[in-house]
Parts: structure tokens; sequence; C-alpha cells
């Protein structure tokens, strides 16, 4: 009898204090969130596996996962697109893996943000890494890491304090990120990275978008701006433009070959960004250049009026508004060039 009392305090005290903490964390302005981690990617790498001639895969960095969302590209085409753009990665890995060790022959749409789809081919440098990283995972990943992810999915889905995240944000709240966020001092001299705060929200099928406090906070969009700005800055790597063109015009020629459609994107950015991006990775000599040697489709958010003037709240991904607006007008266009003749409206 008493073993049972001790028991039903454990489990009332237990519950009680994850009702306390929970409620703590959504006072702070926490909500539950999924971790766009390698298993949610690896989820919808496996999708690709029986994808279809009329299927569309999403390629690139983190503007095409802010930028295009895949309800209102679902709404234009009937077809909803499989996204596996890798933030702060290059779009060349998986798309070297999908042409090489898949049959798929539908359409791949690449964005190209020009540091990092020119940064490099060297495989420990991270822009290549990152993607790298979850490419392998996916071919090595066991039934119990598969089965892990699936049950981890319902308490990511409705509680905030287990929200953490492969990125790790200066805001998760997971114990060793809260452990992190003792301040001890600068003990090696070196200038401490900024804050980085997650700034967006991920659905299970990955379509993502701008969490709202970054479009209309000024101050906090200017926290992801100086991130951006230490990124660059302390960033000594000249571009590799001769071998990261050459690496995927070779897969590009490879899957054309075959039937594919391939399709290259420039989203938005603004500010001090942009301004960067002009003067030391010029539109003439990297984005054209690219175009004219894979002889793909292509678009460039500069070449529409109803694109160009688009801004972006922290110089580089659109708000969730303006990403479902662009999305809707870039597949029009898209649409009214035959670029998109595979999909299921058609």
């Amino acid at each position: 009898m008493q073993l049972k009392q001790t028991l039903i305090i454990a489990v009332a005290l237990s519950v009680i204090g994850i009702a306390a903490w929970e409620l703590y964390w959504r006072d702070q302005g926490k909500i539950p969130d999924l971790d766009d981690d390698k298993n949610l990617w690896a989820v919808q790498r496996a999708e690709v596996e029986n994808a279809s001639k009329n299927d569309v895969v999403l390629l690139g960095s983190s503007r095409v996962l802010f930028d295009i969302q895949l309800d209102e590209w679902e709404k234009e085409t009937g077809v909803r697109p499989i996204q596996l753009a890798c933030a702060g990665g290059s779009p060349i890995p998986t798309f070297h893996d999908i042409v090489n060790y898949t049959d798929f022959k539908g359409t791949i749409l690449v964005g190209v943000t020009p540091g990092l789809f020119f940064s490099t081919t060297f495989p420990e440098a991270g822009p290549w890494k990152r993607p790298q990283t979850r490419i392998d995972y996916y071919e090595d990943r066991t039934y119990a890491q598969r089965l892990n992810h699936w049950l981890s999915l319902p308490l990511q889905k409705n509680l905030a304090f287990v929200s953490t995240s492969e990125e790790g944000w200066s805001d998760d709240i997971d114990l060793k990120s809260l452990l992190n966020t003792i301040d001890i001092g600068n003990r090696t001299g070196k200038p401490k990275d900024p804050p980085f705060y997650a700034f967006q929200y991920i659905d299970e099928d990955r379509n993502n978008y701008m969490s709202e406090r970054t479009a209309t906070d000024t101050a906090f969009a200017n926290s992801i701006q100086r991130v951006w700005k230490f990124f660059i800055m302390s960033n000594t790597n000249p571009p590799d433009k001769e071998s990261t063109t050459k690496f995927f015009v070779d897969d590009a020629k490879k899957f054309m070959e075959r039937g594919g459609n391939l399709i290259l994107l420039r989203c938005p950015s603004s500010g001090w960004l942009k301004g960067g991006e002009d003067k030391f990775l010029p539109r003439t000599e990297y984005w054209d250049t690219l175009v004219n040697a894979t002889n793909a489709k292509a678009y460039h958010y500069e070449d529409y009026e109803q694109l160009k003037h688009l801004e972006c709240p922290e110089w580089s991904h659109l708000s969730a508004p303006d990403a479902r607006y662009f999305t809707t007008e870039l597949v029009k266009i898209m649409k009214s060039d035959g670029a998109l003749s595979n999909s299921k409206t058609n």
C-alpha cells in the first residue's frame, strides 16, 4: 500500500512539474516547434525514391526554404514539392546525390544563393559538409533512429519545453542550451559570436516560414542582420567559381539528358547583404555564367516587375506573407513559360 502511494505521489509531482515548466515557457512566448534536423530532412529525401516525372524537388539554401511556400505551389500546380533545401549549405551535394543515385526525371528547382552556391567543393567546408552530412545520415539511418523520430514528433508538436534544434539557436531551451547561456567570461580572448535566435517555424513536410516577430520587430530583425555581417566578415575564403560551376554543370547535363527538368532560381536579398553580393559576386560573372553553362530554365527575381521590389526584413529571407506572394507569382511566371509543363494541372 505504501509503495502504491509513493508511486502515485511521484507521478503526480512529475505531472505538476512538467505542467509548470511547460506553462512557464509558454508564458515566455515559446510555442511547440519542430526541429529541422537530419531526421526531418531524411523523411523528405526518401520521397524522391518513388517520385514521378510530375513531381518537383526543391534544392537550395535557406532562401528556398523560406521563400518557396509549399501550400501556394500546390494551389497553383496541383503538385506539392519535396523540400530538400538546407540552411547554410550548398545545393550542389544534394543535386549530385539525386542525379547519380536515383532515377528521378521530374523537375528540380535549384536556388542559387551566390555566397553559398559558388563557395566550395571541399568536402570538409561547412557549405558542403552540412548537406552531405544529411545525405550520409539518410543512407545510413537505422530503424531505431526512424522509430525514435516518429515517436518524438507528437512531443515536438505539443510541448514547447522540448523544443530544441540541430542548429543550436541562442534561444533553445533544452538543458544543454540553457547551461550555455551562463556567462563565465571570455577565456579565449576571441570575439564572441553574436547571439543567433530562431526566426522561423517549420512543418512536418519542411514547409518553412519566417516568424511574425522577425517581420515586425525591427530590433529583432537587426539581431539577425548582425549575424549575417559576422559570418560574412569573418569568412576569409574566396569563392571557388570554377570548380563549383564545373561540378554542377556536369550533373546538370546528365540530369537533363535523361529527361529531367532543371530550373535555376535567384531569390530576393536586400540591404547591406545585397550590396555585398552585387559587389563581390556580380550577376554577370556568376549567375549569368552558370545559366549559360547549363542552358537550364532560369529565373532571377530582379527580372520581374512584380518581384524585384520585395524586401527581406533581415536582408536574406522573405516574410511569410511575401513568401506566399513570391511563390504564387513565380509559379505563374514559370507556368506561362512552360517551365512547369509536367504539373498535374496541365
